[in-house]
């Protein structure tokens, strides 16, 4: 067994998790997990996706952790440990994605100055989409960034601007908290949610192992005004004329057979930015490129570490 593997299911002993404070006094779960004394490469901040928990990849924490990076995370507002927007703590709510960029920028904010540098910012799915706002918006400014499986534009069977039409409809005739469907992470009865996700069935079932161990951080579909900001976002920012303008030195990991997110809009927005880097992955991926079958994941993160030692050399 990797050395990775060990922390699928464990907190690491050297790593903390606390709450930070956001401006208006909301908080969210925070995990750090400090690079050994005399090993420093630099800091990583680490943003998941719509539903995610930072214990879902607690083994690639371990991998960068082992190469000398500090570990930093939190869960977003409303999901995780960060508390619920909706009365139903199962729905994946949020009133306005700009709430997300808020926080974002706080926690870089006091987070930044004390990070041992370079500092490295990367988001999953959501979390993708959210970092390149954040980066387009001078929320944050880090030395890099790695998006993996953004969240560029959302994979719907009636395209993005019907979706978002009837999504804003659901929201004029009920609860815009209510949850959109009753469970999976899209309404379909052909695909299951562990196809949609990853081809490997053990690191399927460490996310199974958290939900049992902790209830209590587990998310379900998402709302109906969830829905309505994520397209809205992805429109924006695939249109944002400060694309071209943002200098981060970028990599994208894409799944071209994504289920859940539009590989083709991220694979278009890529070329609009001056200093990307795009690498893609075909059938063998589903959505989670981290935690799919060792050939993707570990083709991932030498993909990653070559940027990283590319592009973000030692203080």
């Amino acid at each position: 067994m990797a050395a990775s593997a060990l922390f699928r299911r464990a907190i690491p002993a050297g790593a903390e998790i606390t709450r930070w404070h956001a401006s208006d006094g909301w908080a969210l779960r925070r995990f750090d997990w400090p690079a050994e004394a005399g090993k420093a490469r630099g800091s990583i901040l680490f943003q998941g996706g719509r539903g995610d928990i930072f214990e879902k990849y607690l083994e690639s924490f371990a991998h960068w952790h082992a190469l000398g990076w500090s570990i930093t995370a939190f869960d977003w507002r409303g999901q995780g440990g960060s508390g619920r927007l909706s009365p139903n703590p199962h729905c994946g709510h949020v009133r306005d994605f700009g709430i997300y960029i808020d926080d974002l920028r706080g926690f870089y904010a006091d987070w930044a100055p004390a990070a041992a540098g370079p500092r490295v910012v990367f988001g999953h799915s959501m979390g993708g989409h959210l970092i390149l706002r954040g980066l387009v918006e001078g929320a944050i400014d880090p030395d890099a960034a790695v998006l993996v499986a953004p969240m560029l534009g959302l994979k719907t069977p009636v395209g993005p601007v019907i979706g978002e039409l009837a999504a804003r409809l659901m929201t004029k005739i009920g609860d815009p908290a209510r949850l959109a469907w009753k469970a999976n992470e899209k309404p379909s009865r052909t695909e299951t949610r562990e196809s949609l996700l990853t081809h490997d069935h053990a690191r399927y079932e460490d996310e199974l192992w958290w939900q049992t161990a902790k209830p209590e951080l587990m998310l379900g579909p998402p709302s109906w005004q969830w829905l309505v900001e994520a397209f809205a976002s992805t429109r924006r920012l695939r249109a944002d004329k400060r694309l071209g303008a943002m200098r981060v030195p970028l990599l994208m990991l894409i799944a071209e057979a994504d289920g859940l997110v539009d590989a083709k809009a991220a694979i278009a927005l890529a070329g609009k930015l001056p200093d990307a880097e795009l690498i893609r992955f075909g059938p063998e991926s589903a959505h989670e490129i981290l935690r799919e079958a060792d050939p993707v994941r570990d083709q991932a993160l030498a993909e990653i570490d070559r940027f990283l030692t590319s592009r973000v050399p030692p203080a």
